[in-house]
């Protein structure tokens, strides 16, 4: 027996298919989107990551640490009269130096800016600096003839308080020794959103209790870890910069804009005495983790080595006695 089916009554129930499939996606959606406070759309940079910032108090001891138990190189230092413009050595008016270490050259390698304010010899540390991660098994082995005091997990802390895990292995290589700076989250997946979701780093690795980002396999990450409740930034807070392409650093200031995330100062050309002025935007996340981005074009000039300045920073420690 064969049956006629109405063509109005299979329209009727193809789009009532349509519909609902329509709402189920609708309600997926609408979910996902509250999961993670809102939806955005990824901005795309060609960055890479560039150094971490410490405020030092005791600078004596300090590049004793990371010259000598670290073996990092000094690639430049540079005095100032007085606070940086974008508080890049945090609110503080006064005279202050800056230092950039690694292992490296900046052109191609991460470091550790180390930025000293004059007179200031304490900071007050919160929880949102957690750690920075290094894979060299010959730092160890420093310490131990150096009679540094290894933590459990084999941690080392620099003058500050400021922790490095070390990864006890050769160097790799396939990427950089530092592979990871470790910062506190108070909320996982809102973090997840702003770096990966709006930021467009790439997520790498995700526990319930950690994630990872970066630009390119080969670079230090970003990993964002639970802290369990609220980070808080006190006196010693620091700042992670990356580099990205002049031309991307305005559509990026109206991306954040756009989706209603946090400018601490808007995009600024930021001078330093006798070398190459660049233009700067530093943002901050939602637990307040500052963010630089710089120009690629102009911190290329900028932080071209100056190994004859280390003699600068020894004069100044020893004139200074800090």
């Amino acid at each position: 027996m064969l049956f006629r089916i109405n063509p109005a009554y299979l329209i009727e129930k193809t789009n009532r298919f349509y519909n609902l499939r329509s709402r189920i996606k609708n309600f997926h959606q609408s979910n996902l989107c509250q999961s993670i406070n809102h939806c955005s759309k990824m901005v795309t940079l060609h960055g890479r990551a560039l150094h971490f910032v410490f405020k030092i108090p005791d600078r004596k001891n300090t590049m004793n640490f990371y010259r000598k138990v670290l073996g990092m190189k000094v690639f430049r230092h540079e005095e100032f009269s007085e606070g940086c413009e974008a508080q890049c050595n945090g609110a503080y008016d006064g005279r202050w130096s800056k230092t950039m270490i690694g292992y490296g050259d900046e052109d191609e390698n991460f470091v550790i800016e180390l930025t000293y304010n004059y007179g200031v010899n304490h900071y007050e540390k919160g929880n949102d600096f957690l750690s920075i991660t290094i894979q060299d098994g010959e730092i160890l082995k420093r310490a131990r003839e150096l009679n540094w005091p290894i933590k459990a997990g084999n941690i080392l802390e620099a003058p500050g308080g400021y922790e490095y895990h070390i990864v006890d292995g050769p160097v790799p290589s396939d990427r950089e020794p530092i592979l990871k700076v470790t910062l506190g989250s108070s909320d996982l997946s809102r973090s997840i959103n702003y770096w990966n979701g709006i930021l467009g780093l790439k997520l790498y690795e995700k526990s319930d209790q950690e994630a990872s980002f970066g630009f390119s396999d080969k670079a230090t990450r970003i990993e964002l870890k639970s802290v369990g409740g609220p980070v808080e930034r006190r006196q010693a807070y620091g700042r992670i910069a990356f580099s990205i392409p002049y031309a991307e650093q305005e559509p990026l200031s109206d991306h954040i804009t756009k989706n209603k995330q946090t400018i601490l100062t808007p995009l600024l050309r930021l001078p330093t005495p006798g070398k190459q002025t660049v233009r700067v935007l530093i943002l901050a996340d939602p637990d307040g983790h500052e963010i630089c981005f710089v120009e690629d074009e102009g911190y290329r000039k900028l932080s071209e080595p100056d190994f004859e300045s280390e003699k600068v920073l020894d004069l100044q420690i020893q004139k200074d006695k800090s």
